[in-house]
């Protein structure tokens, strides 16, 4: 009852009973004085000399405590502001009465009056505070709080302490520190124990939430220390300094995918590619994949480029979903149809197909986890190879202008199944273009993209953000980076200058050390890289040897045979491909042992075509 009187109060009326409490404080304070003078209580003649003075006094005291606002101040925030204007209410009492003993008629000693300013304000502030106390303990016994335990009973823990006891939410119940000398003391009213008593502590006292509120300690001890306690299942919070706060000096972030892009010499390329607006304006375009992190960039890019109709196709319903979502409030004016489905379905392919008259083809569906596809190879096989072919024999059927595979350095001499499959579906557009009258098939080729799906960026973000370490496969090892932005570009530029066959690549440079991209990533996020040089650093970069499937340096060319295209920055390459026959044999076996679940066998049979087709033996080798 109490707790919804109090919460249902308006402030005007919380500010009268405030107000009600002062001026009935100014009588107690002048009948105790009056007491203490005549050493008994005032009655009778004593009790009505002493009227006048009381009236007057309680005059001055009421409207200067209107004047301030004294009666507004909230009871939680009644520091020194509060003193001060209950000091100087005080103080006025005490000289209205001696003006008015000098002026009417001096029957009272002036000591009565100094004594009233004295008891007043020793009662008001005793009796702010009292009510103070009284109405946090309803909120506490009215709502449930959830208990805190801080951890760090430095500055910032003292402080977090002090805020905590007014809200009527969070109730600090002890700190946790590791400096000895701070251990058993009492320090903001709360007992500090020592990180041994932690498991008994938070059962004892059913801690809900630990705030770690010691910003001086490294955000690796900081990470160890929260899984600790998450482990004793508490929710666990980090909080910078009160000063970082104000300051904005929490530089502790994820570096930008835009800041690392210009570290590694990427941020403007995408600017350097010309316009392929005039390829896709119009059209009817199909995008499968189109949910994933190259997916949705090409959505992006080609209803930029006004198409007649955008298709997403799209086996995850949320990733689907968002995409979809995100079209719709461009607000391009595109006919945007979701179909939510595998590519590996063929007739759901091929009514798409026919239902949305689509005129070109980018084809982006693909498992392209490395490691996944390694243990996953059978599925990985059907999913890049012979739904491609699926995809590709479908979009010739239908009349299709062109058809563009996004493709992966790691088709380059590949060392896992990921990258075996993506060869195979390169072979099998090749193949198609051969024999294609209509449909102009082509492929992109391409390194990693910052921050795609799967990509090391992610990784690294999500390692730094717990405190580390950061795992690289060898210290050795490079990839070819490009952002997002140029990836997709240079996929709408494969559609305006495929001739049929053509396999396209991006000069992008020298390659880029993976071991030095980590260390970008943990000083762009504002701390130090822990090693032998530095063994005070922050997180550390640690090497845990190539997995299967991996190689050292990836390539983006089987052979040396370049041609140039209209753009300098792009070059188609030359490279075999199987014959008609043998890709059919090729295929009529492959799926044979993918409808047997033979993962060793289609294996086999992909390197084996691959290696007849590159002429470039597969390392046995795995961990160089």
């Amino acid at each position: 009852m109490l707790y919804e009187l109090c919460t249902t109060l308006s402030r005007r009326q919380k500010g009268a009973i405030l107000l009600a409490v002062d001026l009935l404080t100014m009588v107690v304070a002048f009948l105790l004085a009056q007491a203490l003078l005549l050493g008994h209580v005032p009655v009778g003649d004593d009790f009505v000399a002493g009227l006048p003075f009381l009236a007057a006094m309680v005059a001055v005291g009421g409207g200067l405590t209107l004047h301030l606002g004294l009666h507004r101040i909230k009871l939680n925030a009644y520091e020194m502001q509060g003193l001060r204007g209950t000091t100087g209410v005080a103080a006025a009492m005490g000289a209205a009465g001696v003006v008015m003993n000098l002026l009417v008629v001096r029957n009272m000693p002036d000591q009565l009056f100094i004594l009233h300013g004295m008891m007043f304000l020793i009662l008001s502030v005793a009796g702010r505070l009292g009510l103070r106390s009284f109405v946090l303990w309803i909120y506490v016994t009215g709502k449930a709080r959830k208990r805190v335990l801080i951890y760090g009973a430095g500055q910032t823990g003292q402080q977090l302490a002090t805020a905590l006891r007014t809200d009527d939410t969070l109730l600090p119940v002890a700190f946790v520190d590791d400096n000895p000398t701070l251990q058993s003391l009492t320090i903001a009213g709360l007992k500090v124990h020592s990180p041994l008593q932690l498991p008994q502590i938070v059962r004892e006292q059913e801690i809900d939430r630990v705030v770690l509120a010691m910003p001086s300690a490294g955000r690796p001890a900081q990470a160890r220390i929260s899984r600790r306690l998450r482990n004793l299942g508490c929710e666990v919070q980090t909080l910078p300094s009160f000063a970082q706060l104000v300051l904005d000096k929490a530089q502790h972030r994820p570096v930008t995918r835009a800041e690392l892009g210009e570290l590694l010499g990427r941020s403007r390329m995408e600017e350097e590619l010309p316009e392929v607006r005039h390829t896709y304006r119009g059209r009817s375009v199909l995008v499968t994949g189109a949910g994933g992190s190259i997916g949705a960039e090409l959505c992006r890019q080609v209803v930029a480029a006004g198409p007649r109709r955008l298709v997403l196709l799209d086996h995850s319903e949320p990733s689907l979903f968002n995409v979809e979502r995100e079209l719709a409030d461009m607000e391009a004016g595109v006919e945007i149809v979701p179909v939510l489905g595998s590519v590996c379905d063929k007739p759901l392919v091929t009514r798409v197909l026919s239902e949305n008259d689509v005129d070109v083809v980018l084809h982006a569906a693909a498992y392209k986890h490395v490691v996944l596809v390694e243990k996953n190879s059978v599925e990985g096989l059907r999913n890049n190879v012979l739904a491609t072919k699926q995809v590709a024999d479908a979009a010739r059927d239908a009349g299709v202008e062109r058809f563009i595979l996004i493709s992966s350095d790691k088709a380059v001499r590949p060392r896992g199944i990921m990258g075996a499959s993506k060869r195979f579906a390169e072979l099998i557009v090749q193949d198609l273009a051969t024999r294609s009258g209509g449909t102009r098939f082509s492929m992109v080729r391409f390194g990693n993209v910052l921050g795609s799906s799967g990509s090391v960026i992610p990784i690294f973000e999500e390692q730094i953000a717990r405190g580390g370490p950061v795992t690289v496969t060898h210290a050795d090892v490079t990839r070819y980076f490009m952002t997002v932005a140029e990836a997709v570009r240079l996929v709408l530029l494969a559609g305006c200058y495929s001739r049929g066959g053509d396999v396209f690549v991006l000069d992008m440079g020298s390659p880029v050390a993976i071991q030095q991209v980590a260390r970008q990533m943990i000083e762009g996020a504002g701390y130090t890289v822990r090693g032998p040089d530095n063994p005070d650093g922050d997180i550390a970069i640690e090497f845990i040897g190539l997995r299967d499937g991996e190689k050292l340096s990836e390539e983006l060319l089987i052979g040396s045979d370049m041609l140039t295209t209209p753009h300098p920055k792009i070059l188609r390459a030359q490279e075999n491909h199987l014959s008609e026959l043998e890709m059919a044999s090729a295929l009529q076996d492959l799926r044979k042992a993918i409808e047997a679940q033979d993962a060793g066998a289609a294996a086999s049979l992909v390197w084996r075509w691959i290696e007849k087709c590159d002429l470039t033996p597969r390392s046995t080798t795995i961990n160089e």
